[in-house]
């Protein structure tokens, strides 16, 4: 796959912002963050990177990169808070940009302790990546109240946003981005050599945290079902999570110890995924689903459930084929349509690859953060900031 040069839209006015992730693992949220901080610098703006001083985010981020190592406690943190509001004080960005629950908690705090001696208030954006419905109590609504504007990465986060008080102006949907350099050039895994898996044998791929979320438990009735039809089926889990004990177990109990694998994480997912003959995703809710856009990238046809975001990814019957959740039949019977079908598995990877080169790279990500800073700054707080119908 040849990928024309790359080529960033510059902007006029290069703006100043400082992130905020507090996470200290490594998942799809933590990527647009690196992805995001990066693509702005390359356009022009300077940005600089609040993170977990063990974290994972700041190991992986860029050299010549503003860090600053904080990490809060609880989400109420208050020494947390105060040290941010000292970074704030200095620095004076004229955005603040949190990625996640804790970093708005933080940012909120710290901008209350700053207040009296900004000279500028800066605008307060704020990521929502899940589909979850915003806590109702009282923190929380104070701590959402404070936002400028809430980027959605999918429609349906923005949809539960307003459904749960935001008002709609102070929402926006920019849909996360894949680095489709990094993706076309990273070396393919031979999954059969890598997993000991039987030449020949057709894999089924997913990747993702293994917590309830994700679904995985129901991929695994899925194989058990595959399995019966496609004896020589293989279904490779790539993550790591709370569930492992739970799901090894599920393993054992369907005697399907030669047919699934839990590897854990590893570095080389990328290349995995490469290898794969079909990429499942098993959720039961999802904000939009980031190893999605990756299986997109690297050609691969999905079987997927149409929860939250994936609908906006996955368009049925074109780069892939969606289920209901929960329901292990359909899945198991969309897997072993594709499996069965080469020409079909062809037509929807490379479906699937236009698809995101058109909707989901990583400069249409970080030309349209930058446009909601432009919009946003210099003017949210001059208008006002609450909204009192706002939901927690």
């Amino acid at each position: 796959m040849n990928l024309e040069p790359r080529t960033w839209h510059l902007e006029p006015f290069p703006l100043f912002s400082l992130h905020i992730d507090t996470a200290r693992t490594w998942r799809g949220g933590q990527n647009q963050v690196l992805l995001t901080v990066n693509g702005l610098r390359e356009i022009g703006h300077r940005a600089a990177l609040v993170a977990h001083p063990d974290g994972e985010l700041r190991r992986r981020a860029a050299e010549g990169l503003d860090l600053i190592p904080i990490a809060p406690r609880s989400e109420v943190d208050l020494s947390a808070a105060w040290k941010l509001s000292r970074v704030i004080k200095r620095l004076e960005p004229d955005v603040i940009h949190a990625h996640d629950p804790h970093g708005i908690a933080m940012a909120s705090l710290a901008l209350s302790l700053a207040a009296s001696s900004l000279k500028l208030d800066p605008a307060f954006i704020a990521s929502r990546r899940v589909d979850f419905h915003l806590n109702k109590n009282s923190f929380s609504r104070w701590k959402h109240r404070q936002v400028d504007c809430f980027v959605a990465a999918s429609e349906a986060i923005r949809q539960m946003l307003i459904a749960d008080g935001v008002p709609a102006a102070r929402t926006v949907t920019v849909h996360e981005g894949i680095d489709l350099d990094h993706v076309v050039a990273a070396p393919a895994v031979n999954v059969h050599e890598a997993f000991w898996l039987p030449h020949g044998s057709p894999v089924v791929g997913n990747v993702s945290a293994l917590v309830p979320h994700k679904g995985q438990r129901h991929l695994i009735e899925a194989a058990h079902l595959v399995v019966q039809q496609m004896p020589d089926a293989r279904f490779v889990i790539l993550g790591e999570g709370e569930l492992r004990d739970h799901l090894e177990r599920q393993v054992r109990e369907y005697h399907l110890e030669k047919h699934v694998l839990l590897p854990g994480f590893r570095t080389d997912v990328l290349g995995c995924i490469k290898g794969f003959d079909v990429f499942a995703m098993s959720s039961i809710t999802e904000g939009l689903g980031t190893s999605l856009l990756d299986a997109m990238a690297c050609g691969r046809p999905i079987v997927a459930t149409s929860v939250g975001g994936i609908p906006e990814v996955v368009e049925d019957g074109v780069n892939g084929l969606l289920v209901a959740p929960r329901d292990q039949h359909a899945m198991a019977q969309a897997i072993v349509r594709l499996l069965g079908d080469a020409r079909l598995r062809q037509r929807m990877g490379e479906a699937g690859f236009a698809r995101l080169g058109e909707r989901f790279t990583v400069e249409k990500m970080v030309a349209e953060t930058a446009a909601v800073y432009a919009r946003v700054a210099g003017t949210s707080r001059a208008a006002g900031t609450a909204y009192p119908s706002a939901g927690g």
